[in-house]
């Protein structure tokens, strides 16, 4: 019996593609690099809006140029890939740059402010013909990835539910950009859950969000929510997530549970016990089909943060090498985004919202 999960990232067998980054924060220094470092992909350029950082990344990772704008970067005629890590609000004019010059791109999350910003960088896209992916990195992370190859088998049967629940303390005043915002959990973190759930069980047909904040936080947006999701039939989904967990982080968790008529999967996503340190995810999983009441435990071997970042890339890398659409490309993003959006809707009107009111 094949209890082999393939969650492991796939990656190109060309890895000489010349990436350069537009940006270095956090993000990139702990997550995109390290990945790309990991994975053998080959870094040739990178550029921030504030100098010293990227030359310190440069320096940190063997980068051979600092481009000092993105102008430069996209003049390049190496650089056939560009990663921007970049906030939202700059991401069109980027992609629109990148774009002209015929180079494929990985674009950060969310893909835009407004739905109409993101159908604009995707018809963007679309017009020149360059491969465009998202950088939903979740669906790489080895909890999930391992519970898709599950499904796939059909070792759960019909689905019939999914819960994700998240109870940590997440200091988003760190990060300045998201102290203003008003649309900041779902926005800029249960996004991944949105994503990985429709990854997994496909788009829901409506939402009912609610959203609240927490007595004296710093931040203006919503840092703790409610998402219901309905799908055709009787399945259902439910994230449910608390970033004000003020107990010590014993008392943390992030877990994951769906289940099917023939069997369940659970596990935890790692990346959020020890933060930003992390631990490996832990999976579970009762298959009536492969025992009638033992539970699996396979060892799961990578982290969310940097491990799934291989896969965005390394998709967008082998779509461009077997010359076809990747799985997180930006066309395929909007119906995430429709959940994103639907879910803000729903808080403002406290009522569920169709994804196809989202237009």
């Amino acid at each position: 019996m094949d209890l082999d999960l393939n969650y492991q990232p796939k990656l190109p067998r060309d890895k000489s593609k010349k990436i350069a980054i537009v940006g270095a924060g956090e993000i990139v220094r702990e997550a995109h690099l390290p990945a790309y470092k990991m994975a053998g992909f080959h870094v040739v350029g990178i550029t921030d809006s504030v100098q010293l950082r990227a030359e310190q990344l440069a320096e940190r990772y063997a980068i051979p140029k600092v481009y000092q704008s993105v102008e430069d970067l996209v003049a390049d005629t190496d650089v056939e890939i560009v990663d921007i890590a970049v906030g939202a609000s700059s991401q069109p004019s980027i992609v629109e740059s990148v774009v002209a010059a015929g180079k494929h791109v990985l674009c950060q999350k969310p893909l835009g402010e407004t739905y109409a910003m993101a159908k604009h960088i995707v018809n963007m896209c679309s017009a020149v013909g360059v491969k465009a992916a998202v950088n939903q990195q979740m669906r790489w992370a080895p909890g999930i990835a391992a519970t898709r190859t599950i499904v796939e088998r059909g070792w759960l049967g019909q689905l019939t539910q999914a819960t994700i629940q998240v109870n940590v303390h997440t200091a988003f005043e760190h990060w300045p950009f998201l102290r203003q915002i008003d649309t900041l959990e779902v926005m800029y973190h249960s996004i991944h859950y949105m994503d990985a759930i429709r990854y997994l069980l496909g788009t829901p047909e409506y939402i009912y969000a609610d959203g609240a904040r927490y007595p004296g936080q710093v931040s203006h947006g919503e840092t703790r929510t409610m998402i219901h999701m309905k799908f055709p039939g009787e399945l259902r989904a439910l994230i449910h997530d608390n970033h004000n967990n003020w107990a010590d982080e014993s008392d943390w968790y992030a877990t994951f549970r769906f289940e099917g008529t023939d069997g369940i999967v659970k596990g935890t996503n790692g990346a959020l016990y020890n933060y930003p340190q992390g631990q490996e995810d832990t999976l579970s999983f009762l298959s009536k089909e492969l025992h009638p009441d033992f539970w699996f435990r396979p060892i799961l071997k990578g982290k969310w943060f940097p491990h799934a970042f291989m896969g965005t890339m390394g998709e967008l890398m082998r779509a461009v090498e077997e010359n076809r659409e990747p799985s997180n490309s930006v066309a395929d993003n909007l119906k995430t985004l429709q959940m994103v959006f639907a879910a803000y809707l729903s808080m403002d009107e406290n009522r569920p919202v169709w994804l196809s009111e989202i237009q």
